[in-house]
């Protein structure tokens, strides 16, 4: 593998894989309004938030973490602006505690915080606005969850960055362009482990704490839990389980961090914790395990890069397809039967819809996760679905490409109609 695509690719593994406390939509909220106040340089006396439908959608339903069990964007912004640090960014809310907590439920009872849809801005846009006693200031944040593209404050632009496209980055430019499934597996296979431990190390041991937790404790609808009840400890069992219960945990309010992927804890999970209990299966060495984690993490990021960060394109899909891509590599599967398996996901659970973050989420992510072990169990016997049924397309590459395609353009429709659905929904009081 050449230098500069070997290089990239560790880039894209540093950029992507970073912890985050709680869902990375209301943590966005959380660090945007942290960094506002930080700005104006007192407690404001109001806070205005503006924001995207599709963060909208993925904050209504989700807890905050160390909130105390709160929801909402309200709530995240609050208690953002009260105990929130900014420097720790994704982690910002980690030193939150019950006194913060009790400050921000006092707040929301004042009508502290208003929360606005902004309309024609990228899906992923928060703006947040405090007003103080002498000054006001704002913060927003567009593209990724951490990235920060204006700051002001009294009328003066103390920082503006150049805008992003849809994908967060310039795409003529975009690194992630490199990313294709043949030189993954080269990258994954002679990548120097020194190179990566520490960060697939970091992702192990996070996400496998976290399910853990979801695991042994009542966390939303117990859907890893469930899974294990229901159908016993076969391996493919326990991958979903793995998956869900760090889900079914951080969905509802647990305050443990995760490494994340293209912007998501759930994906994150989702394309880590299934592969982990392969390689335990297999016996597989850490090397051998981390090696296949970077194959999973890297396919899942192929995948968002067509996508978007956020969209009505459920993204547990492509993190599982990426995570059934490991296991066939785990296996010994070459070139043609990762690519198989990738298609065979693609096209049985391509299109699931996104309809926020919550508790259902966890049975998403095994019902995706599920669909990635099927379609590497058709690999194994020599079956896969052909050119031009639905969206396959000759080879691997085509068929990501268009799936991308419907996910970020195609479902655009089904995404304002789900966003509205949601918010009358909340006006109606039920």
């Amino acid at each position: 593998m050449d230098s500069i695509t070997y290089q990239s690719y560790l880039e894209i593994l540093h950029e992507e894989l970073v912890p985050a406390l709680g869902c990375t939509e209301p943590i966005a909220i959380a660090f945007a309004a942290a960094k506002s106040r930080e700005i104006l340089g007192e407690f404001p006396e109001h806070m205005d938030i503006y924001c995207s439908g599709n963060i909208i959608k993925n904050v209504k339903s989700v807890t905050v973490p160390n909130s105390g069990g709160m929801r909402g964007i309200e709530s995240a912004a609050i208690l953002g602006a009260v105990g929130g640090r900014a420097e720790k960014e994704l982690e910002v809310l980690e030193t939150a505690d019950q006194e913060d907590c009790e400050k921000t439920r006092q707040l929301l009872k004042e009508n502290f915080c208003t929360c606005h849809l902004q309309e024609g801005v990228s899906n992923l846009y928060i703006r947040v606005e405090c007003a103080g006693k002498t000054h006001n200031a704002a913060v927003t944040i567009e593209g990724t969850h951490t990235n920060i593209v204006l700051i002001q404050k009294d009328g003066e632009t103390l920082f503006q960055k150049e805008e992003k496209s849809e994908s967060g980055d310039a795409q003529s430019e975009d690194k992630r362009n490199l990313l294709n499934v043949a030189d993954i597996l080269t990258f994954a296979s002679e990548v120097r482990m020194e190179d990566i431990q520490d960060i697939i190390g970091r992702q192990a041991e996070m996400n496998m704490a976290i399910s853990e937790e979801g695991l042994k404790n009542h966390y939303g609808a117990e859907v890893g839990r469930t899974l294990l009840r229901a159908y016993g400890d076969d391996v493919r069992v326990r991958a979903k389980a793995r998956a869900a219960a760090g889900s079914d945990a951080r969905m509802n309010g647990c305050s443990m961090p995760v490494v994340i992927n293209s912007g998501s804890g759930n994906q994150g999970m989702t394309c880590s914790l299934p592969v982990i209990e392969y390689a335990q299966e297999l016996h597989t060495s850490k090397e051998q395990m981390y090696r296949a984690l970077v194959v999973s993490n890297l396919v899942s990021i192929h995948q968002k890069k067509y996508i978007g960060s956020l969209s009505a394109y459920c993204g547990a899909v492509s993190a599982a397809c990426g995570a059934g891509a490991a296991i066939a590599w785990l296996n010994g599967g070459d070139y043609e039967a990762v690519s198989k398996t990738i298609t065979n996901t693609l096209a049985n659970t391509g299109g699931i819809v996104c309809d926020g973050a919550k508790s259902s989420c966890a049975a998403k992510i095994a019902s995706a996760v599920d669909a990635a072990i099927l379609a590497y169990t058709l690999e194994q016997d020599d079956h896969s679905f052909l050119p031009g049924e639905g969206l396959v397309r000759d080879n691997v590459e085509d068929t990501i490409r268009d799936m991308g395609y419907v996910g970020r353009v195609g479902m655009k429709s089904t995404d304002v109609t789900i966003l509205n659905l949601m918010i009358e929904q909340t006006e109606s009081g039920k």
